[in-house]
């Protein structure tokens, strides 16, 4: 069963407010390898195989700069279906010339991290097979080490990269958030995810069907950290694949009981987490 479907609870797509669309495309078309399905003056929809949305750009009406330190986005991550589909991005960002950040390798994944023009994260990464995940009770174990650059690059060596290959998917997102505890009981007690592992008290991961996590949750920019301004560029939501109408309607009640407010419209049910994340739950 793959953990990006019917039954899991899982990220679909991510929905980012942007100050310069035509910058923004190009990067994520020439440097990300992403192929653009739709395209207005104001819109556009990204996708890596020609049919499936993964990334949808929206053109600020009136752009502020990018706020420091706020809850929202720390990355979105891109998984692609193989290691040598990562060495052969990796060529391709190593030969491109555009300045990565990082690549780690987490025992569970190998990934790479850069950021957009406009400043928001990227990882890209590629699951090693969940049989070799450990586990320590409920707990995923995962770490971050260097990663092994040169047999990621080797193991692509025989592709000719063409972009995003068919596969890739939302992998997972990861927030900043305000402070934990309120906001993981919202995804735990309100969504149905699960801890599957803790870094002290600043950072959580979740998820459902035992996946490394859907969800990365972390105070870095601070506990008490506001959210950004809607002028603001940065990601205006994330969409949450639910199972069903009845799961849905289900999580809507726990949520209400928790006195978040649930906005809805023929698409999708809307809600903020407790740090001001904006969430579309869609079925």
């Amino acid at each position: 069963m793959s953990f990006h479907e019917y039954p899991n609870l899982y990220v679909e797509h991510v929905t980012l407010k942007v100050k310069d669309l035509e910058k923004m495309i190009s990067f994520y078309k020439e440097i990300i390898g992403f192929q653009i399905l739709e395209q207005t003056d104001s819109k556009a929809a990204l996708s890596a195989d020609g049919k499936t949305v993964l990334l949808y750009l929206e053109k600020l009406e009136e752009a502020e700069d990018k706020r420091r330190r706020t809850t929202g986005l720390y990355h979105f991550a891109l998984l692609v279906p193989t290691r040598e589909a990562l060495g052969a991005q990796l060529q391709h960002l190593l030969a491109s010339g555009y300045p990565l950040q990082g690549a780690s390798d987490h025992n569970v994944s190998e990934a790479l991290y850069l950021g957009d023009p406009e400043g928001n994260g990227i990882e890209i990464y590629r699951d090693r097979a969940a049989e070799e995940w450990a586990w320590d009770g409920e707990f995923v174990k995962m770490d971050t080490l260097q990663m092994d650059a040169q047999g990621v690059l080797d193991s692509g060596s025989q592709l000719q990269w063409n972009g995003l290959p068919k596969g890739t998917k939302m992998g997972h997102i990861h927030l900043h958030v305000a402070e934990l505890a309120e906001t993981a009981d919202f995804y735990v007690k309100g969504l149905g995810f699960d801890i599957v592992q803790k870094y002290g008290t600043q950072a959580y991961f979740i998820s459902t069907g035992k996946y490394h996590h859907h969800i990365g949750l972390n105070t870095w920019n601070g506990v008490g950290a506001p959210a950004p301004k809607e002028t603001n560029p940065g990601m205006k939501y994330f969409d949450l694949k639910v199972p069903s109408h009845t799961a849905r309607e289900e999580m809507a009640a726990r949520l209400a009981d928790m006195n978040a407010e649930i906005k809805k419209d023929d698409y999708a049910y809307y809600v903020k987490d407790p740090s001001g994340n904006t969430i579309r739950l869609v079925l």
